[in-house]
């Protein structure tokens, strides 16, 4: 067994990750924002073997670019980037439902099911009142947890980083559109339906549905120069 440290470092790692991932998704830290590991480690309060870890890690997600002698600044995606993302999501959700690959519903997953289902009522809620700051999370609480249910766990973990990948491009983008609920996908709930009846050609059409419109988007902010 780990030393008791070498676990309470561990922690507290991992929470530093995850404070800076929300600071980047909220768009509280922005693109190309520099900062040192003495400045997160004095912000915390804590020493800066843990902090200098969850940047490393951050870096190795792609949230972050390490700058040699200058510290860590936030990775800067490009809309062909976002493209990328999108159409590298729609490759992987067509192979998880070509010929019935949705999941039928069963007594197994009941309890997955009604949490994935209050995550899709809350994300479809955010979403169709243009509320970022509560859409995020539950729009990747959601995701996660379809992805448990749909496909192994290195798909749904490689799906869960191009997603947070693209919240991160997006969400400064999103802050500055007059009409931003036109651009925000809110079938989360149908989907559920969906993959509980098993029907694998609804739910790879409500998936295309969301991809089609973050491409739409990115069209738009092409003919838009920033």
């Amino acid at each position: 067994m780990p030393a008791s440290g070498a676990v309470t470092r561990n922690t507290l790692r991992q929470q530093i990750a995850g404070a800076l991932r929300d600071e980047v998704l909220a768009g509280r830290l922005r693109p190309g924002q520099e900062f040192t590991v003495k400045q997160i480690a004095e912000q915390y309060g804590v020493s800066a073997t843990p902090v200098r870890e969850a940047l490393v890690d951050l870096a190795g997600q792609g949230l972050l670019d390490s700058n040699q002698h200058r510290g860590f600044e936030v990775h800067r995606f490009s809309v062909e980037d976002f493209r990328g993302m999108i159409e590298a999501r729609s490759l992987i959700v067509d192979g998880i439902f070509r010929e019935g690959g949705a999941p039928p519903a069963h007594p197994a997953t009941g309890a997955a099911l009604v949490s994935v289902r209050r995550r899709a009522e809350e994300a479809a809620r955010a979403a169709r009142c243009g509320d970022l700051n509560v859409l995020i999370g539950y729009d990747l609480r959601f995701w996660r947890e379809v992805g448990a249910l749909v496909t192994n766990r290195y798909i749904a973990e490689f799906l869960d980083r191009l997603r947070v990948q693209s919240w991160v491009f997006a969400v400064p983008r999103l802050r500055a559109e007059p009409a931003l609920g036109e651009w925000l996908w809110s079938d989360h709930e149908q989907l559920v339906d969906a993959i509980t009846g098993g029907d694998a050609a609804a739910a790879r059409a409500l998936i295309a549905e969301d991809d089609d419109l973050a491409l739409r988007w990115a069209e738009r902010l092409e003919r838009r120069p920033e």
